[in-house]
């Protein structure tokens, strides 16, 4: 396997890196990522030197680069993690997320399919690993990674599953909604060999300290608002994004060609009661502070088109790869926390990259 990882340098795409270096089954790993201030090369120093690795410096919305990266390192699967993906930022500029996550989705998806069709013109037929003796991997796979957010706002029950139709509320979305279905597409229409998976919101080390628990985190250390969108009772499904990690390795290897999988945390909470918790473990775990960081939440407008629900069915995933989330909540942010706690370096590179000009 020559594995192409796009993103590899951001929150997901360097913990699945991590995870997947070692792997038998691949011979190269190629990081193609173009560093914006989500990207932290730090994230992947220690790999610098090993013998599978190889960063390519490069923007989805080159098609010549891209094109270049397929072809140069005969790249057999793909993880398509690289996406601007913070709904609050595409609000504010739309424009990136068109440009990055449909158009760079395109020029990924035509130099797979020029470089993998002539050679595997039947690739979309062959039968999945999942249905094969052994441990054979099937070559070559386009896997294709997604938001819960393309489902839309679900009310106080339900959850999402495979055949939820889609209702994008916010540019990010649905601009995830738009490469889901170009990738779709191109199976159905190419045989391009493609697997989606669905994800719910992603927590653990490494995150940009822009989304919710890592700027929790920050700003209790700052001691300083936290600002709590709303009422606070938006709900969100999370998931520990090692967990994830080995949820897009199994769809990778033995999903079935075509599908979508569902990942999910099954673990549903309220934005306010999950600040109050990372409150409650940074009182713990920094005593230091004085305590009583409750007192910082500060209630602010609510965002234009902030959903209200998401919760995901990941039954499917579980009942044909047999994947389940191997971390408890509590644990998960413990552990969450502590990192944060000691890497306040690192938070201070990926904010400075970010100010930079």
């Amino acid at each position: 396997m020559n594995l192409l990882v796009t993103g590899g340098a951001g929150f997901i795409g360097s913990n699945l890196i991590h995870l997947l270096i070692d792997r038998p089954e691949i011979e190269r790993l190629v990081n193609l990522d173009c560093l914006t201030y989500a990207g932290v090369p730090e994230n992947l120093d220690e790999l610098e030197r090993h013998t599978k690795y190889t960063f390519a410096r490069v923007d989805l919305r080159d098609a010549a680069a891209v094109r270049k990266v397929v072809f140069e390192w005969q790249v057999t699967h793909v993880l398509h993690l690289a996406a601007e993906s913070h709904v609050d930022r595409s609000i504010a500029g739309p424009g990136d997320f068109v440009h990055t996550n449909v158009l760079g989705t395109f020029h990924l998806l035509e130099a797979c399919r020029e470089a993998w069709l002539a050679a595997h013109p039947t690739a979309a037929a062959a039968p999945s690993a999942a249905s094969r003796p052994g441990p054979e991997i099937p070559a070559p796979r386009f896997h294709h990674v997604s938001t819960d957010e393309v489902y839309g706002s679900l009310g106080p029950t339900g959850a999402f599953t495979e055949s939820t139709p889609y209702a994008p509320n916010s540019p990010y979305s649905a601009s995830k909604a738009a490469s889901d279905m170009l990738v779709r597409a191109y199976h159905h229409t190419y045989g391009l060999p493609v697997v989606i998976t669905n994800c719910s919101n992603n927590y653990g080390p490494r995150q940009f300290p822009e989304k919710l628990i890592p700027v929790v985190i920050q700003s209790l250390l700052a001691r300083k608002p936290i600002p709590v969108y709303g009422d606070g009772l938006n709900v969100r499904d999370w998931l520990y994004v090692e967990d994830h990690a080995q949820a897009l390795w199994q769809v990778l290897t033995r999903g079935r060609a075509g599908e979508t999988y569902n990942v999910g945390g099954a673990n549903e909470w309220p934005n306010l009661r999950i600040v109050e918790k990372l409150c409650d473990l940074v009182d713990e775990l920094a005593p230091e502070l004085g305590g009583q960081s409750r007192r910082l939440i500060a209630f602010v407008k609510d965002r234009p088109g902030h959903d209200r629900r998401y919760a995901i069915d990941a039954a499917k995933l579980h009942r044909e790869l047999g994947w389940k989330p191997a971390h408890d909540f509590e644990a998960g942010l413990r552990l969450t926390v502590r990192w944060y706690l000691d890497h306040q370096d690192w938070v201070r590179a990926a904010l400075a990259r970010r100010a930079a000009p």
